[in-house]
């Protein structure tokens, strides 16, 4: 029988119409919600007594079938990054359900977070256990899209008409290895970011495999890209690329076009590997210049440049603004946040500039928390920031806003959650090493300092 192929080398599901071959008459249906915005929370650890683990997916659900454990009581412990379920007697947090094949539970779980986690943008199985209860989900997910298992740290700009989404090594389901060469796909920017963003990969055409959008490099190791920005009036889009020998080691430095044709990445200037990129981080267009950040001083706008792949070419174009410096303080308490990345951009509807910025050594992880701050003007002054995101001990790094899907008092902004540098032994299934889209409300009254 022929299988219909799309791009991203799987079929899709349609609205309202999951895979009905993988739907299981035996499954007990368990679904965690926000018990303030009623939306299905993904992440979500339930565990049993005996150490059995099941994760929700990026709706909400858990399909549950365990032979010992049908119909009758069975305690789950739940646990959950940013949220907190009322402990019992004995500081228990977690609650007893009878599972019972073809009937579902609903769990209403407290967030402590002031951000909302939505779903996973990238990996495997996305929504995996909705598909097994037969439960609708977004039009156009696939389930292994581009066969990716993982992807890390996203750039996006939005060039004609689309929005192009970049990541780093990515990971297959057949290889402990996978490409290195940076990962490509585009989305339209009508996606309602609430339900889903479709990302169409670029992939190759026989293992329908993401592939490279450096082809042809210069010599063997990883090649990794940043300050991905959009040029000449909306006619290029360029970004600074690096081929690394080891994780802290630039064998190759470099400015690179997009060629629309081929689909890739084309270096056209090298610059000086053992010096730092020109511009780096997460670029913006702002009265007539393009602002990004410089080695050691992300997120914090720090350098310029007119926005001309003439004037990216040569270095003396580049005109620094202030040192890489920030010193942001937790409002509540005035102790420092050490920063670690981040973005910055102008938010319409707080008509002020809004900065996301993750801390390196914070108190639950290494690299896990994220904390926003906001100033009148693009260098500040930046000093007093609200954590609206923990990860316990796993990291989420590489955070980015999306200001292309700011809707009114919403923020959206995503991250690489991992478990690499915080300590922690144990990945999360289908989770580890992937992308997660979060919503912040600026409405909430927590964030105003």
């Amino acid at each position: 029988m022929k299988r219909n192929r799309t791009m991203a080398g799987t079929a899709f599901a349609a609205e309202g119409s999951p895979a009905l071959p993988l739907q299981r008459a035996g499954y007990f249906g368990i679904r965690v919600v926000d018990a303030e915005t009623g939306r299905g929370v993904p992440l979500v650890e339930l565990r049993t007594t005996s150490d059995l683990r099941f994760i929700t997916d990026s709706a909400g659900w858990i399909a549950f079938y365990e032979p010992g454990l049908m119909e009758t009581k069975v305690w789950f412990s739940v646990k959950s990054h940013g949220y907190a379920y009322p402990k019992d007697g004995f500081g228990y947090e977690g609650l007893v359900l009878t599972p019972k094949a073809g009937e579902t539970a609903t769990i209403k779980l407290p967030r402590t977070n002031i951000a909302e986690r939505l779903y996973r943008v990238t990996g495997e199985g996305i929504y995996r256990d909705s598909l097994l209860l037969g439960k609708p989900i977004p039009a156009g997910v696939s389930q292994l899209n581009g066969r990716v298992m993982g992807q890390d740290s996203v750039l996006v700009a939005p060039y004609k008409g689309k929005l192009y989404w970049f990541w780093g090594d990515t990971a297959r389901p057949e290889y402990p290895l996978g490409q290195f060469g940076t990962a490509g796909a585009t989305s339209d920017p009508r996606d309602n970011p609430d339900q889903a963003i479709r990302l169409r990969y670029f992939t190759d055409p026989k293992t329908w495999f993401s592939r490279p959008m450096f082809p042809s490099p210069k010599g063997p190791g990883p090649v990794w890209i940043t300050g991905l920005a959009v040029v000449d009036g909306g006619e290029k889009l360029v970004c600074f690329y690096s081929r690394m020998k080891d994780l802290g080691t630039c064998v190759e430095r470099g400015l690179a076009v997009f060629n629309d044709t081929k689909a890739c990445f084309e270096p056209v200037v090298e610059f000086d590997p053992t010096k730092p990129e020109p511009l780096t981080g997460h670029p913006f267009l702002y009265d007539d210049w393009l602002y990004g950040t410089y080695d050691g001083g992300a997120p914090l706008p720090c350098v310029r440049v007119k926005p001309t792949l003439a004037a990216l070419k040569d270095l003396k174009n580049y005109e620094r603004l202030a040192e890489p410096r920030l010193r942001l303080r937790d409002a509540k308490t005035g102790a420092p946040v050490q920063n670690h990345g981040g973005s910055v951009y102008w938010n319409a509807y707080r008509k002020r500039w809004v900065m996301l910025v993750l801390q390196m050594r914070g108190k639950s992880s290494n690299v896990g928390e994220v904390w926003y701050a906001e100033a009148p003007s693009l260098l500040g002054p930046w000093d007093k920031a609200v954590k609206i995101v923990t990860h316990e001990k796993m990291d989420f790094y590489n955070v980015t806003q999306h200001p292309y899907f700011d809707r009114g008092r919403y923020v959206y902004f995503e991250g690489t959650y991992v478990n690499t540098f915080s300590g922690n032994p144990d990945p999360t299934p289908r989770y580890n090493y992937n992308q997660i889209l979060y919503r912040l409300d600026l409405e909430e009254k927590r964030l105003r300092v």
